[in-house]
């Protein structure tokens, strides 16, 4: 019976969806960022997915200047793969949005496969106090959002980062993102095999029902063959139940406090960390390895640590 490929574990360590008053275990500082993230990596997550938070009141931000505080600590600390993030802001442009893979040449960084509302308002209905004065008209007003990545601005990315050899984590919100993907893929924008991570829960895109997931995974099968690795996110309290199933289908998984602020029921996570060790326990108790940072990258073709720039 042929081994079944070890599982890589994903940790988004800070996101731009939640802010501080909604959990302290939140990090937007660039200790906590390194701290929480250097954390994740010793408790089996092999590839840590990174925004940058502002250091003074934990504010989005995509200033290439905010990564540098943090990227170098968690190299150091760690052999784990970096995936920076192309999304970060709902209101900067594609060029603005990928400015810090483009600095600093990591292995991975996500993309986003399409144009899409994207909101979290029902959020701000859950607290009165806020730490910052900026939190609540954040959330309240995502309602208004669109995250914008047309077929332009995938193809603009797309050339920017060829030279980079960075790898993407195609995110596909729904299964029209998945032939969006087909599409780039058939115009020579990206090289099998594609890592699509599978993103469950957020309002606007699909919902968190396992019947979507088993079709997400078929439609993937159809379009892309062999020629495709995936992952899958579930939000909220998505986030256990569907790494679960994930990975008894024979694929890789996403948690950190970005996707979700709870590690059970109704129960604050304390870190990023216990949500990995969470699901590192759940996976091999099921009888399935964890993959190390270096299978990891054999698994998805990267670049290698040594050939990022920082």
């Amino acid at each position: 019976m042929a081994k079944k490929q070890p599982v890589i574990i994903s940790c988004a360590i800070t996101g731009a969806i939640h802010t501080p008053t909604m959990s302290d275990a939140l990090p937007y500082t660039a200790d906590d960022i390194a701290n929480q993230a250097i954390a994740a990596s010793e408790a089996g997550a092999a590839i840590l997915h990174l925004h940058a938070r502002r250091p003074e009141d934990g504010g989005v931000t995509i200033d290439p200047d905010a990564f540098a505080t943090f990227l170098p600590r968690i190299k150091a600390a760690t052999d784990a793969v970096i995936n920076i993030s192309t999304g970060g802001s709902l209101k900067n442009t594609i060029d603005e949005r990928i400015a810090p893979t483009l600095r600093f040449s990591p292995e991975m960084c996500s993309m986003n496969m399409g144009s899409m509302n994207f909101s979290f308002h029902p959020l701000a209905k859950r607290y009165k106090d806020w730490k910052f004065d900026w939190e609540r008209d954040y959330v309240a007003n995502s309602d208004t959002y669109i995250f914008r990545n047309t077929f332009a601005d995938l193809e603009n990315a797309a050339n920017q980062l060829a030279p980079h050899n960075v790898k993407f984590e195609h995110e596909c919100y729904d299964v029209g993102h998945l032939y969006n993907l087909r599409f780039c893929m058939d115009i020579g924008l990206y090289k099998a095999p594609v890592f699509i991570q599978f993103i469950f829960g957020i309002l606007g895109g699909i919902g968190p029902d396992i019947d979507n997931l088993i079709y997400m995974k078929r439609t993937a099968d159809r379009l892309f063959g062999d020629d495709y690795r995936w992952s899958v996110l579930g939000a909220g309290g998505a986030q256990m139940p569907f790494a679960t199933t994930a990975s008894q289908m024979g694929g890789n998984v996403r948690v950190g406090l970005e996707d979700s602020l709870l590690i059970s029921r109704g129960k604050l996570a304390e870190s990023n960390a216990q949500q990995v060790a969470k699901i590192r326990r759940i996976i091999q108790e099921l009888g399935a390895e964890i993959a190390t940072p270096d299978e990891a990258r054999e698994i998805l073709q990267l670049k290698g640590q040594q050939n990022v720039k920082f």
